[in-house]
């Protein structure tokens, strides 16, 4: 099949769809496809030398394949584009996608996973992987995810925060700690904060201004993290994440030896049906296709609570998703095949 892998792009989660890009091409063309791998953003730019159909045997870049400390500098990499015309998608992009059988969607965050993409292909008849775009972009909300899922499935109390500077102070004094303050549309933990007290929770929000001051401010549970893969509709087996320091932040995920990861999960039979079937319910609720990744916490008293779940999970050298598909013999390229597969024939249906 002739393939783009459509990775980059303006989130600040760019770096982790660069890598996640990187390896899906490198199984993909191993796999014997024809695989051309392009930034979003950047588009035909970063091939000055090369046609639309020379991207196919272009080699792989191998400074996307890992994933730096801390999130990129997004006004840098606006400024960094020579091109000048406007939009995220860079020059060639949307007509190298429409030569393709399908596109590979690598991107995650805001800029990609979102629905944004995938309204815009399914507009232009661009096949695509993963779920469409009214799924996705209810699933990247976390407020109404929450809103939406909540009555079947148990989720930590929260409100929603759409907050400016001035707002700071009353927001402080009147939400319970600890919570979790969290972006309500970014994903990677970018942004996100655990406040034990007023005064993390201070500086929590102001931290989120950052990211736009649209917040989930989150009761705090304590427990262990166990995240759930869903393939088709099946949810695959448990994961528990043990950051060797701190919480399950940005680092901790993409930094390798950052955290223990062991698959499947020590839970109890009991208890890895019941977070399966909980993924599972989420999935079906918000209308998912092909796959996704929910995140969980465990409690102390054997009580799974949800938190959210991602519609293009990371397929980088650390990320969870393949893991717990290897759990069930389902190799990494096997994983890119199954999800081109189970993409065309979702589209076949409509």
């Amino acid at each position: 099949m002739k393939l783009v892998v459509l990775a980059g792009g303006l989130s600040p989660e760019r770096n982790v769809s660069l890598s996640s890009g990187s390896k899906i091409a490198q199984a993909l063309r191993e796999l014997g496809h024809t695989v051309a791998l392009v930034d979003m953003f950047f588009g035909l730019e970063d091939y000055p030398d090369l046609e639309g159909e020379g991207l196919y045997a272009a080699p792989l870049p191998e400074r996307w394949e890992k994933v730096d400390r801390t999130a990129p500098d997004l006004e840098a990499v606006k400024a960094a584009r020579k091109w000048d015309g406007k939009g995220d998608f860079g020059p060639g992009v949307l007509e190298l996608c429409q030569g393709a059988d399908i596109v590979f969607l690598a991107l995650h965050g805001q800029c990609g996973e979102d629905g944004r993409v995938q309204a815009a292909f399914d507009l232009l008849d661009i096949p695509y992987t993963g779920s469409g775009y009214l799924a996705s972009a209810i699933a990247m909300d976390k407020d109404l995810t929450k809103r939406l899922v909540g009555e079947r499935v148990k989720t930590p109390d929260w409100t929603m925060a759409d907050y400016t500077e001035k707002d700071v102070d009353s927001l402080t004094s009147k939400t319970p700690v600890p919570c979790v303050v969290k972006p309500v549309d970014s994903g990677s933990s970018i942004g996100v904060s655990i406040a034990g007290d007023k005064k993390e929770l201070h500086t929590a929000l102001l931290e989120g201004l950052k990211y736009g001051g649209r917040c989930v401010l989150e009761r705090y549970v304590r427990g262990r993290e166990i995240q759930v893969g869903v393939l088709d509709g099946k949810a695959l087996p448990a994961i528990e994440i043990i950051p060797r320091e701190g919480f399950y932040d940005y680092e901790n995920k993409y930094q390798p030896g950052a955290a223990e990861e062991v698959c499947p999960a020590p839970i109890t039979p009991e208890q890895a049906a019941d977070v399966a079937k909980r993924a599972e319910e989420v999935y079906r609720i918000l209308d998912l296709k092909v796959y996704a990744r929910a995140d969980f916490i465990l409690d102390e008293d054997g009580q799974f609570w949800f938190l959210e779940i991602n519609t293009l999970p990371g397929m980088t050298p650390t990320s969870l998703m393949p893991q717990e598909a290897a759990a069930v013999g389902v190799d990494y390229p096997q994983l890119c095949q199954r999800i081109i597969d189970s993409s065309l024939r979702q589209r076949r249906k409509f």
